[in-house]
């Protein structure tokens, strides 16, 4: 489809003169956006809060309900932007940012995917070229306005053009995770009045055929990657759909785009439902066109002018992480966008680093812990003069990046010895040789991972925040970092505690541009989750330092407690065990409302190369564990079935080290056990961004959480 996609612009480009046809087309659309825009451009800010905030219909505009309110649960709905002498700049919409871009970086390539073992580019003015001509044919099918556009597959140049063009047209984008069940696509599909939808495959189009017909507002469903095995009513090509907005004129779509506002949604960001029915938080066009310019340069994102960014786009697309990093930020700084190939998470990724040697890498967590034992996992089965180079080599670039600048001239040289004798052959093998900024985001990172990637003189810059801050609040970059803290927000951004303890722990809460609408159809939870003064409550703990650096240290949700009223935090627990324990893949604290604290084991085991759900092989760091716990085991059932005395005795003794050194002795892990399989996606037990679902666990393994209690 990306081939059709091509096709389609080279047939516009193929007219006498195209290049000063398209240019005079951009510039005719730009007279046009200035002369019937709404919007009005002003240099001082305040003039700006007016045109936003409560005020007569004349300053709102003429038809237009003034935005009274900081947030909403209609998708039609407006709110007051949290404009204010920090953050003065003047709100724009995703058109008018990506007009701008195009002056500017029309002529670069834009998105890069492979077809048959070549990469296929497109640049800047192809792709908005591509997507108005999509926003046509959403227009002609009969998109409404405010209503969604959901999109169901794996990261291509067809969801980024299908989403731009149904912001283009009016619409909303929705991103689905392909891992859900055809009843969790509902929900979606349903709560969001989604008209149209756009599939990659078969696979995915069988879960929307079970559905249909439950779904009154949904006209047509587009296939981009595989041909039509059985015709159905209103299902199209690519091909197919691409033509039919032919007859749309430029005027009607430009009237649309120029009626939008930025205080008016255009996203949607399904929660992941780890604590429950996925909400619907509803993003404004200022949301994404702040966020994209403010918040990546403060992580140290380079516009275009100064150096062309190139990135690989692998995580889930409906997940506000990779949506933010991956789609608007390349629009607004003009990134060059490679698409991995859909089993990137089952092997190929480190393939497409290594031929794209991107500038700027971001992983959730997991990835980079999988990253991390697949290179334990090496260097356990290499030779001994290996092994005690590479624990040379980082142990130096550890010291190093610990010690900071107190370290000395000699540390400093041996250091560049050791990153050019060893580091750096690791760093090209994994692709990441050029690049400049490594990102973790959408989940806590724990200190093990983050010390052996500073071993391998990788720094990974944390970044801070949730769907409904539109993705980062606080950022680490090159400039904004400091260990295990996430950053701080960028300028125009504020953080506050509240309820701190006597250690200072209090609940995070944002102000700012990145702050969401609310939440689509849930009045009641958007009131909730906003206090008087309009802050958003997070429902995360952490700390400020004295040099307002962030550190997440727990959620509140997860706090654990105890029948006698203690509360505990649970993840530093299961970190300490996770570090202790080399073997143990999963660690998940028990004891809510119990006398005592108990806990759940998962081991490390090679993931089938087909699913990417974990087998019963025991990983070579894992083997490696038992080797030298006095077990010849080999798989996960040969320690659960017998509960292998060496493994299990080694497993207590970790625990005991990490019960020595509690706070008190209602911390202390009491009683464990290990589960017969590690935790995955597939199992119900992990959400798509890899996040841990505690109420999921704790109901599918009741029994065993029963044993622990039993008198």
């Amino acid at each position: 489809c990306f081939g059709i996609l091509v096709t389609s612009f080279a047939g516009f480009v193929s007219m006498p003169n195209s290049g000063e046809a398209l240019r005079k087309q951009l510039q005719d659309e730009n007279a046009r956006n200035v002369s019937g825009s709404c919007e009005k451009t002003f240099t001082d800010a305040q003039t700006v809060c007016r045109d936003l905030l409560p005020c007569s219909e004349e300053t709102q505009g003429e038809g237009i309900e003034p935005a009274e309110s900081l947030w909403t649960s209609f998708a039609d709905g407006r709110v007051r932007l949290r404009i204010d002498n920090s953050c003065p700049q003047t709100p724009i919409t995703v058109h008018q940012m990506f007009k701008e871009s195009l002056e500017k970086y029309g002529s670069l390539n834009a998105l890069a995917s492979k077809r048959n073992g070549k990469w296929e580019k497109i640049t800047f003015s192809e792709y908005y070229y591509l997507s108005r001509k999509v926003a046509k044919s959403f227009l002609k099918l009969g998109l409404e306005r405010f209503h969604s556009v959901a999109i169901l597959g794996f990261n291509s140049p067809e969801w980024f053009i299908s989403a731009v063009g149904a912001v283009f047209a009016g619409g909303i984008v929705t991103g689905i995770y392909t891992t859900n069940s055809p009843e969790a696509c509902y929900h979606m599909v349903h709560d969001s009045k989604t008209d149209i939808m756009v599939v990659e495959n078969q696979k995915q189009l069988d879960k929307i055929m079970q559905i249909w017909n439950r779904l009154p507002h949904l006209k047509a469903v587009v296939l981009y990657k595989d041909s039509i095995a059985e015709r159905h009513p209103n299902l199209y090509t690519m091909e197919e759909f691409l033509e039919l907005g032919g007859d749309v004129s430029d005027s009607i779509l430009d009237d649309i785009i120029n009626s939008q506002k930025p205080n008016q949604c255009c996203v949607l960001i399904y929660t992941s439902g780890t604590t429950g029915k996925p909400k619907g938080a509803m993003l404004s066009h200022d949301n994404i066109t702040w966020t994209s310019a403010h918040c990546s340069r403060a992580g140290g994102m380079q516009p275009a002018e100064v150096q062309q960014e190139s990135i690989v786009s692998y995580l889930p697309l409906s997940h506000v992480a990779a949506q933010m990093y991956d789609l608007w930020t390349g629009i607004k700084w003009g990134e060059q966008v490679y698409f991995a190939e859909p089993d990137a998470l089952k092997g190929s990724l480190i393939n497409t680093l290594k031929e794209v040697q991107p500038t700027s890498h971001m992983g959730v967590p997991r990835v980079w812990e999988k990253i991390m034992e697949k290179l334990q996992d090496a260097s356990a089965q290499s030779g001994f003069m290996k092994k005690k180079m590479l624990s040379w080599a980082m142990s130096l670039s550890l010291e190093r990046h610990l010690m900071g600048s107190n370290s000395s001239g000699l540390q400093q040289l041996w250091t560049r010895l050791a990153d050019y004798l060893v580091l750096a052959k690791i760093r090209n093998a994994l692709g990441l040789s050029s690049c400049q900024k490594h990102f973790c985001g959408a989940a806590p990172l724990n200190r093990e991972t983050l010390d052996f990637f500073l071993g391998l003189n990788i720094t990974l810059y944390e970044a801070y925040g949730m769907s409904e801050t539109t993705g980062p609040h606080c950022l680490s970059g090159p400039f904004i970092y400091r260990q295990h803290s996430c950053g701080k927000p960028p300028p125009g951004c504020r953080v506050k505690l509240v309820d701190k303890d006597a250690e200072g722990n209090g609940e995070i809460c944002f102000w700012g541009r990145t702050v969401f609408m609310g939440y689509l159809n849930m009045e009641d939870r958007t009131k909730e989750t906003f206090d008087e003064e309009g802050w958003l409550h997070s429902g995360d703990l952490g700390k400020l330092d004295k040099d307002g650096f962030l550190y997440v240290t727990g959620r509140i949700k997860d706090l654990i407690i105890t029948a006698g009223g203690e509360n505990v935090p649970p993840i530093p627990i299961e970190d300490a065990v996770k570090k202790e324990l080399p073997i143990v893949s999963n660690a998940m604290v028990i004891g809510d409302k119990k006398k005592f604290l108990s806990m759940f084991l998962t081991l490390k085991s090679v993931l089938d190369p087909d699913t990417s759900d974990p087998t019963d092989i025991l990983t070579e760091q894992a083997r490696d564990f038992c080797q030298r716990s006095g077990s010849k085991a080999t798989r996960v059932s040969e320690i659960v079935a017998t509960r292998d005395q060496a493994i299990y005795r080694a497993i207590q003794e970790g625990i005991d080290r990490v019960n020595s050194t509690a706070t008190n002795r209602v911390h202390c892990i009491q009683k464990w056990i290990v589960l017969p399989r590690d935790f995955s996606i597939s199992g119900g037990e992990l959400g798509p961004t890899m996040k841990l679902k505690r109420l999921a666990v704790l109901q599918k393994y009741r029994n065993e959480v029963d044993s622990f209690y039993k008198e």
